[in-house]
């Protein structure tokens, strides 16, 4: 069996594949993070949240394009690509190229799907904030998607520092917005935003890219972002996506989304969490959230700006890039602990190692 590169994805990436024959035992794929889906009562209040294990896809639909991860601890070899998994991610593995030295990241698809993954690709022209693929490898029921080396993400920059001072959120907040309009530019809604989904491209961790493109919505047309599907990480999620507001501005959703990021760099927790699914959304659904006095007012307009019930009275993502808060950076401004306004224990960035919290969160 010949591993040979589709015509259609060698003129998105003009990628070198690798050609290597892989045997069927290999053949597994890659399991995805618990999404959000909602099934609608007829009454916004009445809906039941679900979590659905479906990336990307409306609540009605039972099926799943992922397999089970890569069972296996050890090295593996594809192509010229020696592949480890990792052990916090499932379907990804570092990878080394043994021709050129190069550390990468590999995801793994299942050949049925892995072109739809990519397929934004095409639509989007190379930006520095966004991660490009490096390479693929295609065998007979699995694809690999090659991407340069990741150093973390915000999430666990985030988590590890328990909150960022305004001067060192703004200098990595700009780089996930302009990511973000880069896509909303070229009509793709991400859809999925989140801290986890921006990487750091170097040791310093210095530099931000939106890790991947694989779940997003490429838009018929940019100017009509009209969507329907009822997807997400809880704790990210817009209100009007919970109320059962069909269709709804999917690049809007995506702003409330970056809305949640820069409050929760800011102040260290969400501003919107509780154990309970029920009353986490209902939280959510009424659109208030309180902002601590430690904020530059900057800050807190801008966030009020994005983290608006009403998705039209939401900044969009070019005029958030022209927002004050990122041209006149305040002198001394950091979020003094203890002056929030709600429960530190009630509003906490979860742990990824309690088993309870990875239901909700991404």
């Amino acid at each position: 069996m010949n591993v040979q590169l589709r015509s259609p994805v060698r003129r998105i990436l003009g990628a070198r594949v690798g050609h290597k024959r892989l045997d069927s035992s290999d053949d597994q794929l890659v399991v995805k993070c618990a999404r959000l889906s909602t099934t609608e009562t007829g009454d916004a209040q009445q809906q039941v949240a679900v979590l659905g294990t479906s990336p990307g896809s409306p609540a009605t639909s039972p099926v799943s394009t992922t397999v089970p991860a890569v069972t296996h601890q050890g090295p593996s070899r594809i192509g010229p690509f020696l592949l480890l998994p990792l052990a916090d991610r499932d379907g990804v593995h570092s990878a080394l190229n043994t021709d050129t030295g190069d550390e990468l990241v590999c995801k793994v698809f299942d050949m049925g799907v892995y072109q739809e993954k990519i397929r934004a690709y095409s639509a989007l022209p190379p930006h520095e904030n966004v991660a490009a693929v490096r390479d693929i490898v295609l065998g007979e029921h699995r694809a690999y998607v090659f991407r340069d080396k990741e150093h973390g993400d915000l999430h666990g920059l985030v988590k590890g520092c328990r909150r960022l001072d305004e001067a060192h959120a703004r200098t990595l907040f700009r780089q996930a917005v302009r990511a973000v309009a880069h896509c909303h530019r070229a009509g793709i809604v991400l859809g999925d935003l989140k801290l986890r989904k921006f990487i750091f491209a170097d040791e310093k961790r210095s530099k931000v890219k939106l890790e991947s493109l694989e779940d997003c919505h490429v838009l018929e047309d940019p100017r009509h972002d009209a969507m329907s599907d009822t997807h997400g990480c809880p704790a990210y999620v817009s209100p009007e996506i919970l109320s059962g507001s069909v269709p709804y501005s999917g690049k809007m959703a995506d702003m409330w989304s970056l809305g949640v990021m820069l409050y929760t760099m800011l102040v260290g927790r969400y501003p919107f969490h509780d154990p309970d699914p029920a009353t986490l959304f209902s939280k959510i659904r009424r659109g208030q959230c309180c902002l601590p006095e430690g904020l530059s007012p900057g800050a807190k307009c801008l966030l009020q700006s994005l983290l608006r019930k009403e998705p039209g009275e939401r900044l969009t993502a070019s005029e958030l890039l022209a927002h004050p808060w990122f041209r006149h950076p305040p002198a001394s401004q950091e979020a003094a602990s203890g002056e929030q306004e709600v429960s530190s224990a009630d509003q906490a960035v979860p742990s990824f190692d309690v088993e309870d919290d990875d239901d909700l969160f991404c």
